[in-house]
């Protein structure tokens, strides 16, 4: 988090936590359960006094539930307590917010505390899911994508001609999901294992299994508007054994606080810029995550 940040949404925790709040209100349980979620998915933030994010959380939790008409008595207490407190204050000046700037928070501090306490249950229900999101790719399916520098299409664009500073194709890339699951049985993720570079001409499968040094990346989420932005396209599958994927990486984070915090895949996917002739982009390797050959892990 900034120091210099007087509003509640400044820092980066606190932007991040709103949209991990978002994902999380989509759940069809009540406030308390989907304050133990956040509090699960941020520990310290949420139960360490002393991390620096730890008011934050709990300020943009109150806030969030409050203009979502969710309601829950222990953040609202909590938050209230931080604010009168003035332990937030505390914070800020211990991160080196200057008086101006303590000021200017201590007036927004002073506007959440009047809205959450008048604020009052939302008299229409919210919008929950009413069953899982459903899987739109298999354990073992190979995708190809394209890319431009290396990076795969930026899904948060309508279009890709809307891309910032413009997009042009000038690559494929490719990848195996090697893993699927539901954080709470409701929200999907996907694990993939991503191909070491990306090339000129449009890859076969055949070409994929043969290729070397893949590596493993954290899951990511993937909604149907992502999937068609992205221009996905599944060549086939191939059978994982989930017993070698174990061994090989056993330490692999899980997909839970990704789903939650509605990390799309696309961030997984893109490749750093470099490279020339046939190969446009070359991920560097590295042993705990790059696996020499899929055939590793097939059964």
């Amino acid at each position: 988090m900034g120091a210099w940040g007087t509003g509640l949404y400044s820092g980066d925790f606190a932007s991040d936590l709103r949209i991990a709040v978002a994902a999380v209100a989509r759940l069809p349980f009540d406030g308390e359960r989907l304050l133990g979620l956040l509090c699960d998915t941020e520990p310290s933030a949420a139960l360490d006094p002393k991390d620096p994010d730890h008011t934050a959380f709990w300020l943009v939790c109150a806030d969030q539930f409050a203009k979502r008409g969710i309601v829950c008595s222990s953040v609202l207490e909590a938050a209230l307590a931080i604010i009168d407190q003035d332990r937030d204050l505390a914070t800020m000046s211990s991160l080196g917010m200057n008086e101006t700037g303590l000021r200017a928070r201590r007036r927004m501090l002073a506007d959440l505390r009047q809205r959450l306490v008048a604020s009052t249950p939302s008299s229409k229900p919210r919008t929950v899911l009413k069953e899982p999101q459903p899987y739109l790719l298999e354990t073992g399916d190979v995708i190809v994508f394209p890319t431009a520098r290396g990076h795969c299409i930026n899904p948060y664009f309508q279009t890709k001609e809307a891309i910032t500073g413009g997009w042009r194709q000038d690559g494929w890339g490719a990848a195996l999901i090697v893993e699927r699951g539901r954080a709470f049985d409701f929200l999907t993720w996907y694990r993939p294992l991503r191909a070491p570079e990306a090339t000129v001409a449009k890859p076969d499968l055949a070409e994929l299994v043969v290729r070397a040094d893949w590596t493993l990346q954290r899951p990511g989420t993937l909604s149907r508007s992502h999937f068609k932005r992205m221009e996905i396209e599944v060549l086939g599958s191939l059978s994982i054994d989930a017993a070698k994927l174990n061994q090989l990486f056993p330490k692999r984070p899980a997909g839970i606080t990704d789903a939650i915090a509605d990390i799309s895949i696309a961030n997984r996917l893109s490749l750093p810029a470099g490279g020339g002739g046939p190969v446009v982009n070359r991920q560097p390797t590295r042993a705990l995550q790059t696996l020499r050959r899929l055939a590793d892990i097939q059964v």
